[in-house]
């Protein structure tokens, strides 16, 4: 599919973002994991939230959506062997459910987007799995897809494992899913730094509402599991999306009009900083309760900003600074290089294409604003990831003349109603399949 972004100089209404995507996540895995039946109110609907329904229903859970409402009758400690699991394009599923596939005899891993997640490395977390006695099996360097996990009862075991945070937290985060399940205490020590630290925080609040004890040490770089526990059924409730409203968000703060967008909760969305963020850079917003508002219109100017505490913000915050007066330098992003593209250089290739100045560093991506816009008139390929076109439909809202962007079925990834929603409040964007 293709999109058109027509010039817009305003933007009004009132828009719910969609549910949170790694809540969402979170909250179906420990459904699964418990013995018994969960209710998940507003779970996220996009193919990210669909590919991990798929592949905990392949290990065993049982879903049902009644309305708004999805019900969950879980697997427990004992997770459907022999299975072969195709996660999409989601990287945080695939990486969750091969931590959980520990407790299987054997469980295959493949991939049907090759291009991207099919490039992704997983070295990281089938290391420290054989650590835990698991046997793996990888058919590409720094283990890409497809994968094989062997372990199950009688191989796998507890003690002391380790485990790079250098490229992703999802890696730790699958270890600490699986590790109350073993029916030893688990000890784990995070090696080469953490990246996105807030993304933890979310998994130690979920794990911690399931009932699960996990010990961490404040610097979230160690941490003990007793062994043997068991996860509690519950009634789950999905906050609002962080990641996905900041793309509203940075819409609005580069066009004039009146925007609230509702159901945004302080919670351990690391994301939620792109709104002080956008206040930094001069945008006239404020959070209320559960609504951010954006009243006004005001020049933004460039700041420095530390991505890694808002990894999925980062694009979208870069397509705002397209328009601000100096230079906005994002730092500590490195782990942007390994998502569903490269999103530092890929997304400046892309932005370059649509005439925005940038540069990029091992670790950051700076980008030089223009306050008065840019000529438009081009057509951009997407890259193939939902973060990079939400950026380039925020950057086409202020050219002079349409911008079309290729491949932008993407988006559905994460966000499938985003074109829609930015219609709502008053965006021209035209779709062509």
């Amino acid at each position: 599919m293709d999109v058109t972004i027509h010039p817009c100089l305003r933007l009004s209404g009132r828009i719910v973002p969609p549910s949170s995507k790694n809540y969402t996540a979170r909250c179906l895995l420990v459904s699964a994991l418990a013995e018994g039946a969960s209710t998940i109110l507003r779970p996220a609907v996009s193919d990210d939230a669909e590919a991990m329904r798929r592949g905990l229903e392949t290990l065993g859970a049982q879903l049902r959506q009644i309305d708004d409402r999805l019900h969950v009758e879980g697997f427990g400690r004992h997770p459907r062997s022999g299975q072969t699991i195709d996660p999409g394009n989601a990287g945080a599923v695939v990486r969750f459910l091969m931590a959980v596939s520990a407790m299987t005899r054997e469980t295959r891993f493949v991939t049907s987007h090759h291009d991207s997640l099919g490039r992704r490395p997983h070295a990281d977390l089938l290391r420290s799995l054989e650590q835990l006695g698991c046997l793996t099996e990888s058919e590409g360097a720094g283990g890409r897809l497809p994968i094989v996990i062997r372990g199950g009862e009688g191989r796998i075991h507890g003690g002391k494992v380790e485990v790079s945070g250098a490229i992703s937290s999802q890696f730790l985060s699958g270890l600490l899913f699986l590790a109350p399940l073993i029916g030893e205490d688990v000890e784990i020590e995070v090696t080469h730094g953490l990246k996105s630290k807030p993304l933890i925080r979310t998994t130690l609040g979920v794990l911690d509402q399931a009932g699960i004890r996990v010990e961490a040490r404040t610097d979230l770089e160690h941490f003990w599991v007793p062994g043997g526990q068991r996860y509690r059924p519950r009634e789950w409730t999905v906050n609002g999306d962080w990641p996905g409203a900041s793309a509203l968000l940075a819409a609005a703060a580069v066009t004039a009009g009146d925007v609230e967008v509702l159901n945004l909760h302080d919670d351990d969305q690391g994301e939620r900083l792109a709104f002080d963020i956008l206040q930094k850079m001069g945008a006239p917003m404020e959070h209320i309760g559960t609504t951010v508002a954006k009243r006004k219109s005001a020049p933004l100017r460039g700041i420095e900003i530390d991505g890694d505490q808002m990894t999925d913000a980062v694009l979208a915050l870069a397509a705002a600074a397209a328009f601000a007066e100096g230079t906005t330098r994002f730092v500590n992003v490195e782990n942007l290089r390994h998502k569903e593209c490269d999103r530092i250089t890929d997304f400046l290739a892309a932005l370059r294409e649509a005439g925005v100045r940038g540069e990029e560093r091992r670790d950051e991506l700076i980008i030089h604003g223009d306050p008065s816009g840019y000529a438009g008139g081009v057509t951009v390929w997407g890259r193939g990831d939902h973060r990079v076109i939400m950026a380039l439909t925020v950057l086409g809202l202020r050219c002079a003349s349409p911008i079309t962007v290729t491949g932008a079925e993407h988006v559905a990834k994460s966000y499938p109603a985003f074109f829609a929603d930015l219609r709502a409040l008053g965006a021209r964007i035209d779709e062509r399949v």
